[in-house]
């Protein structure tokens, strides 16, 4: 046994290779297209609604509220369910994520995201859960969101669930300070303190996201909503979202 089956089978119980698993997926360089997304703070800073001294503020906010809550709880159950090879059950979490996002941006920006790592991860790391859910985001059954690929990414290679939504969270908020860094909102050095005091909102996220049941899924963010919304009609944008 060797290649992507050996790497999977040594990975099923965690360890140093679902590490590597977990630390390339969220890398900031693996090309899902994070890059292209602000995660609705370009909306905040169109309406001067931020600052470079309430960033933290809002982005533990909306790990709390929002992505922990709908995404990362989508990412759990999508993993749970990929393990067991309960492929409705995967459906389902799929289209209920998709539901819960209220705007356009937000619904092409995860299925985007989510259906180039979906086809990334299929080369790079493999499996048989990949593979299955591939057909199913092929015959649309499934939207494709980021999380639920994520989710069975992980599952896929054996990382445990906990460390795969600590990682996805980790990889939301690297992708935000960078958008930050881009809006001029925040500084290299800045962005380092930030993302380290985060550690305790991810932990706390994460705990959260672990005890929801499907019915739990879904955040509540008017606000951000709002200014996605006015996003999506801003006549000039840097970011997709």
């Amino acid at each position: 046994m060797t290649g992507v089956a050996e790497r999977t089978a040594a990975a099923s119980t965690g360890g140093l290779d679902a590490l590597l698993v977990s630390l390339q997926l969220t890398d900031s360089a693996f090309p899902s297209g994070f890059y292209t997304l602000s995660h609705g703070l370009e909306g905040y800073a169109q309406a001067k609604a931020v600052t470079p001294d309430t960033v933290p503020e809002l982005l533990a906010d909306l790990l709390r509220h929002s992505v922990g809550p709908s995404d990362a709880t989508a990412l759990a159950l999508a993993h749970r369910a990929a393990r067991a090879g309960d492929w409705g059950l995967l459906v389902e979490v799929d289209q209920r994520l998709h539901a819960t996002k209220l705007n356009r941006e937000l619904r092409l920006a995860s299925t985007r995201t989510g259906r180039q790592l979906l086809d990334i991860a299929r080369e790079s790391v493999g499996g048989e859960p990949l593979d299955r859910y591939a057909e199913l985001v092929a015959a649309k059954q499934a939207p494709g969101s980021q999380a639920v690929a994520a989710g069975v990414a992980y599952a896929s290679a054996g990382v445990p669930v906990e460390q795969a939504a600590a990682g996805d969270l980790f990889a939301f908020c690297t992708s935000f300070v960078g958008a930050a860094l881009r809006l001029r909102l925040t500084d290299h050095r800045k962005a380092q303190v930030v993302l380290r005091a985060m550690a305790p909102v991810i932990e706390e996220a994460v705990r959260a996201a672990l005890a929801r049941e499907l019915d739990d899924l879904g955040g509540c963010v008017p606000v951000a909503d709002a200014m996605s919304g006015r996003h999506e009609r801003a006549e000039a944008r840097l970011f997709a979202s």
